[in-house]
C-alpha cells in the first residue's frame, strides 16, 4: 500500500529533521523550519522526538522496532506502528530518567543487568555481522547448483481417488470405473474426500501418502484404475493420471531458503569453532552444610 511522506514519522524526520515535543499524552509537531527542507542537509541520525529535553533518534526507533516489533498486533502497521513504538520509547525514557533520579543506576543489580545486556547485544551484533558476510549472490548460486547435483531424482504420481466406507460399495465403483465410466463423475457422486475436485490429489511423492495408498498408486500405470485399497481412512479406488520425475525447483523459488541455510550454517560454524578454542570451567558446587546435631533430651 502506498503512503505519503507526511504520513510517516520516520520518513518526515529523515526528510526534514522534524522535532516532536511531548505535550500531555499526545505528541505535538514543532513548527516548520525557516528554510525549505530541500535546502537542508538531512542529519545521519535525525531526532524524531524529545522527552523533557532528552532526544529520541530515528536509529533508536529502529532498534526498538526490532526489539518489540514481533510482539505488536499484526494489524498495527505503517505510521500507527511507528507512533506506537515512539510512544513506547518516550515512556521508557521517562521511566529511565526517574530511575536515574533515584540513583538506581548505581545499584549492583543494575550493573549486573547492564553487563548482561551488553554481552547479549555484542552476541547479537556478531551474529548479524556473520550473517551479512555469509551471503553473496555467487555463494547462493553455488549452493543451489550443488543441491541440484546432489538431489536424487524422485518419482511423482498424479492421481484421483474415490474414498468410501464400505468395501462392497468400493468394489462396485471400481468395477464401473474399470468399465469406462467417468471417474470424475463417480468421485463427485460417491467420494468422502476431494469430491468437488473429482477426487484429484495432484502430484505427490510416495512419502506423502499413507503406505497402503502409496504402494498401490505407484504400481499403477498411467490411466489404470486400482482394485479397492484399504487404509485407515476407508476404502480407496485410485486412478493414475500421470507419472513423472519431481521437477527441481528454480533458483528463484528457493533463493530465500538457500540464504537462510547459509546464514544458519555460518553462525553455527562460528559458534562451534569458538567452543572448540575456548577453555570453559564450571565452578565446583558448594559443599552441603552439615546437618545440625540432634538435641539432647536430657538438656533443658
Amino acid at each position: 500500500m502506498m503512503r505519503s511522506a507526511h504520513s510517516s514519522l520516520l520518513a518526515a524526520a529523515l526528510a526534514a529533521s522534524v522535532t516532536v515535543g511531548l505535550g500531555g499524552s499526545a505528541f505535538a509537531q514543532a513548527g516548520a523550519p525557516a528554510t525549505p527542507p530541500a535546502a537542508q542537509a538531512a542529519p545521519a541520525d535525525p531526532v524524531v522526538a524529545t522527552v523533557n529535553g532528552t532526544p529520541i533518534h530515528a536509529s533508536e526507533v529502529l532498534i526498538a522496532m526490532e526489539d518489540i516489533g514481533a510482539g505488536l498486533p499484526p494489524q498495527l502497521q505503517g505510521p500507527q506502528r511507528e507512533e506506537y513504538v515512539l510512544s513506547f520509547l518516550s515512556d521508557m525514557t521517562l521511566l529511565a530518567k526517574a530511575a536515574e533520579a533515584q540513583k538506581l543506576d548505581q545499584t549492583p543489580d543494575f550493573q549486573r543487568r547492564v553487563a548482561y545486556a551488553r554481552t547479549k547485544a555484542l552476541m547479537e551484533t556478531m551474529m548479524q555481522q556473520v550473517a551479512k558476510s555469509a551471503v553473496t549472490d555467487e555463494l547462493k548460486r553455488k549452493t543451489y547448483d550443488e543441491f541440484v547435483k546432489s538431489a536424487p531424482p524422485e518419482p511423482e504420481v498424479r492421481a484421483r481417488h474415490i474414498l468410501v466406507d464400505d468395501e462392497a460399495k468400493a468394489k462396485d465403483i471400481a468395477k464401473k470405473a474399470k468399465a469406462g465410466e467417468d471417474f470424475v463423475k463417480l468421485a463427485k457422486e460417491n467420494s468422502k474426500d476431494s469430491a468437488e475436485d473429482g477426487g484429484d490429489l495432484g502430484y505427490f511423492t510416495k512419502e506423502q501418502m499413507v503406505p497402503e495408498f502409496a504402494e498401490a498408486a505407484f504400481k499403477l500405470e498411467k490411466g489404470q484404475v486400482s482394485d479397492p485399497v484399504k487404509s485407515q481412512f476407508g476404502w480407496h479406488i485410485i486412478k493414475v493420471e500421470d507419472k513423472r520425475q519431481k521437477p527441481v525447483p528454480t533458483f528463484q523459488q528457493v533463493e530465500d531458503q538457500v540464504e537462510q541455510y547459509l546464514v544458519r550454517k555460518a553462525q553455527a560454524d562460528m559458534v562451534t569453532k569458538l567452543r572448540a578454542d575456548a577453555k570453559m570451567e564450571k565452578a565446583a558446587a558448594p559443599a552441603p552444610a552439615p546437618a545440625p546435631a540432634p538435641a539432647d533430651p536430657a538438656k533443658k
